[in-house]
């Protein structure tokens, strides 16, 4: 990733509470090489992913498909999340999307968007977005309606 991006996401990352600590967890993409089927590199992805989660973590698939929420609502998610005590696994997907297998693993689809943003920008999107949450929540004067 650019340093850009590393950047973008360490910013929002070091700025969350302990108690709600972001990490990130790179899981290398699926070979895409001729002759091997883009599905294969997609569910070798999410064999990865997959292998990744504990089994009483709570499980957010982004996706285009999934669900869009205001500010607000993110922050009334990420409170509840917080108070089950559960760690939140945030799936995003390589180039060619989620594997089928994440999507039906996961507790709840999220889609930042309609559009569809490179990787890199979800990466400091999303961080950006659960910072900002956490800020509602906190009554912080970050978030500004």
């Amino acid at each position: 990733m650019p340093a850009w991006i590393q950047q973008g996401f360490a910013e929002y990352a070091q700025r969350m509470p302990r108690e709600c600590k972001l990490e990130l967890l790179e899981i290398p993409l699926g070979k895409r090489a001729r002759g091997i089927p883009v599905e294969r590199a997609i569910e070798a992805e999410g064999e990865r992913m997959l292998a990744a989660i504990k089994p009483g973590d709570r499980v957010v698939a982004l996706e285009v498909n999934g669900k869009s929420f205001t500010t607000e609502a993110l922050a009334g998610h990420l409170e509840s999340w917080m108070g089950d005590g559960r760690d939140v696994c945030l799936l995003v997907g390589g180039p060619d999307g989620l594997a089928p297998a994440c999507i039906e693993r996961a507790d709840m689809s999220w889609s930042l968007s309609p559009l569809t943003l490179p990787h890199g920008l979800v990466r400091v999107l999303l961080a950006e977005q659960l910072y900002r949450a956490w800020t509602v929540m906190k009554g912080h004067p970050y978030h500004r309606a």
